[in-house]
């Protein structure tokens, strides 16, 4: 059992648990390499450049009844689910009371796997007194496979105030602004999740593997709130992911300017991806089965790993040197628990778009 503790290449029983990196450079080091690669190559590149009328987005997730000691100002305040542990209608009520005694302009919530009453299947589950009561939602928005559009007041940077009326009367492929102060984001919330836990108890799950999103997103979307990772993103992505690799390619068709999850609580930051060659080639590698030879002599995998380098230094070039930039998407794992360790600690994020 000693010996078990201190093996560094023994990989936990618990999935949401990261696995040691001595344990994955003997498993999967070629994927180690390519995800090494790929990140260093992100984050060498420049920040998108946020609009002329910024709009600020303060991302928590994962509180699981805590409450966080210091949540930032902002225009919009989005948790991304998990508000509680037994999700009984107390203790969301005791969430939602909390949410709308913060400043924000505007508070977006969609549910976690913890938040039990929320989903219908799973709320028998709970006892009677659990389920005793009515849930007041007040100033919150709550968005359960539902699309909202808020039309944000908003003022222009500084340095950029004759420019922002130009940015208002044109629309970007991502965002609309309408008048001069104003903006209106469009915003979709969905809380489907890969089964990670009884069906019965664990709120809004489909089995792993099934597809839960192809064509559920609209296509204007400019937030898109989820509370699964998209696999291979702010996800503990090896040896194999915990997120959904279906809402990976609903994500990748809508390139939202922001995307914000949680769930996995290790995966906890903030991200940009850049919808280019070189992301093609990273999804495909950590996609790609090896099993035998731990992806040594597999040519697909190695070849993926030639393409995240070839096609990510083209794009940095591109990027730092000409100031191209091709689509993104933030992306943002807001999740405040700290691993699992039952206690908040991760920082708040916040987002200007």
């Amino acid at each position: 059992m000693v010996l078990e503790l201190f093996n560094p290449f023994h990989r936990p029983k618990d999935d949401f648990e990261p696995t040691p990196f001595a344990a994955l450079l003997f498993q999967a080091p070629v994927k180690l390499l390519l995800y090494h690669a790929y990140h260093l190559i992100t984050y060498l590149r420049s920040t998108p450049t946020p609009s002329k009328l910024p709009i600020r987005v303060v991302c928590i997730s994962d509180t699981h009844t805590n409450i966080p000691e210091d949540v930032p100002p902002g225009d919009i305040l989005i948790h991304a689910g998990d508000l509680t542990n037994d999700g009984s209608v107390a203790e969301i009520q005791r969430q939602i009371d909390w949410l709308v005694s913060l400043p924000h302009k505007e508070i977006i919530v969609i549910s976690g796997n913890h938040d039990t009453y929320l989903d219908p299947r799973t709320r028998s589950s709970l006892s009677d007194e659990e389920r005793r009561g009515n849930l007041d939602w007040k100033r919150v928005h709550y968005l359960q496979h539902r699309r909202l559009s808020l039309t944000i007041s908003t003022e222009p940077t500084p340095d950029n105030t004759h420019a922002a009326s130009a940015s208002a009367s044109s629309r970007t492929p991502l965002l609309a602004a309408e008048g001069r102060n104003q903006r209106r984001i469009r915003i979709y919330g969905a809380p489907q999740i890969p089964a990670c836990g009884p069906m019965n108890v664990h709120a809004f799950q489909y089995p792993r593997g099934q597809d839960a999103w192809s064509e559920t997103v609209p296509e204007d979307t400019d937030i898109l709130i989820t509370h699964t990772p998209p696999k291979y993103h702010l996800d503990l992505s090896l040896p194999q992911g915990m997120g959904c690799e279906h809402l990976q390619e609903e994500v990748s068709r809508v390139k939202p300017t922001l995307h914000v999850f949680g769930h996995v609580h290790w995966g906890a930051g903030k991200t940009v991806v850049w919808w280019d060659k070189a992301h093609d080639a990273y999804v495909q590698g950590l996609a790609t089965p090896s099993k035998y030879t731990h992806g040594l002599l597999n040519p697909r995998l190695w070849w993926n790993v030639v393409r995240v380098l070839y096609r990510g230094i083209r794009e940095l070039l591109w990027d730092r040197v000409w100031g191209g930039q091709s689509a993104n998407t933030i992306m943002v794992n807001a999740a405040q628990m700290h691993g699992n360790t039952g206690k908040l600690g991760n920082p708040v994020q916040v987002v200007d778009i």
